[in-house]
């Protein structure tokens, strides 16, 4: 037996080690887990009050329509219904635009390096795959317009970029749509966008009106802190979506996963705090970086990657050895540092303890 060409020599995605494995591998009785974007502030009371009255009901089938989550997620945008399409997280709506638009001879275009599970898709849909590397952590817009021709069928604009944090602005998306040639789509991920408080952060859903060929993705696993239940969402044209969702699986979002999702949606009183907790400590690693001279990418997320100028798996291990899981760059395409979710106020001293330890174990400091 064999599998699909396209699979052969493609590697599974390698989710962060877990809180129970780092803890039996080293021993430890506390684990701070900062590898994932997770919402360390866990979800809203809401979501969770959802959860429990819905336990009655696991042997019925979910709504295939996701109606209730659907007209609240409408309403909060202010799209019609029709424009949603909902997906077992973000994930399977990247996997649901690649199963629709690639096939043989196609290509699509994308950062580098970026969310990798648009690279990922395209190979298995055995279309090229275009990749631009980013400069100064930012998207080359210019670039990546040289690089589309006839064959592009999607151009994937992860805003912000996962894993450097950085934005493409209001002006620069504008300008980019106005150039990209019609039959091309162009997927704007946006599942860090509660997190963005740049001025000139695009407000994209109004665009949809403007660029017919316009995807938006968001989520409810990072700000919303619903990770565990994977539920993600595209928005379009009415005409975009009736034509994508034949590649949609029936019942792809569950029925707890739809009403936590619906009473997250409704406790924006949650996102709001938590926003401004992550921002503030996020400035305390901005601080931190800068009186010790480490290099950082400003970030629109709830992460920062930091480069320490030293092989990214050798500062993941010291913080592992201690009990702190964050990512490597040399999983992400940026081998010389760490992508650090930002945690907690008490997380992230643990953090900077270490990581002063570290810089003067290595004469950094």
């Amino acid at each position: 037996m064999q599998v699909k060409e396209s699979l052969r020599g493609l590697s599974p995605y390698q989710p962060g080690k877990s809180i129970e494995e780092v803890k039996r591998q080293y021993g430890l009785p506390e684990i701070i887990k900062l590898a994932s974007n997770e919402n360390p502030y866990g979800s809203s009371p809401a979501a969770k009050a959802a959860i429990a009255a819905e336990l009655d009901r696991l042997a019925v089938y979910p709504d295939g329509c996701a109606r209730t989550l659907r007209e609240k997620v409408a309403k909060h945008l202010g799209v019609k219904e029709t424009q949603l399409l909902f997906g077992n997280g973000s994930d399977e709506v990247v996997q649901i635009l690649c199963r629709a638009f690639l096939e043989p001879g196609a290509n699509t275009v994308m950062a580098a390096p970026t969310f990798p599970q648009y690279r990922h898709n395209a190979i298995i849909e055995r279309a090229e795959v275009r990749e631009v590397p980013l400069v100064d952590g930012r998207h080359d817009l210019e670039a990546m317009l040289a690089v589309i021709d006839e064959n592009t069928r999607i151009v994937w604009i992860c805003n912000p970029n996962n894993p450097t944090g950085t934005y493409v602005n209001d002006t620069e998306l504008r300008a980019f749509l106005d150039r990209v040639p019609r039959h091309v789509l162009v997927v704007v991920d946006e599942a860090y966008y509660e997190y963005a408080t740049a001025p000139d952060y695009p407000q994209t859903v109004p665009l949809l009106n403007e660029y017919e060929q316009l995807v938006v993705m968001r989520t409810f696993s990072k700000a919303y802190g619903l990770a565990a239940l994977r539920v993600g969402y595209g928005v379009a044209s009415e005409t975009l979506i009736r034509a994508v969702e034949p590649a949609r699986e029936p019942f792809n979002t569950s029925t707890i996963a739809q009403a936590a999702a619906a009473a997250a949606l409704d406790d924006q009183a949650f996102i709001r705090a938590c926003v401004e907790r992550n921002r503030a400590e996020l400035e305390r690693y901005y601080r931190f970086c800068e009186e010790n001279g480490l290099k950082y990418y400003p970030s629109q997320t709830n992460f920062l990657f930091i480069d320490f100028g030293l092989d990214g798996d050798e500062v993941f291990r010291y913080l592992l050895e201690r009990g702190v899981i964050v990512r490597s760059g040399q999983a992400l395409g940026l081998p010389t540092g760490v992508r650090v979710t930002v945690g907690t106020k008490e997380q992230n001293d643990r953090v900077l303890e270490l990581v002063s330890q570290l810089l003067r174990e290595k004469q950094l400091a």
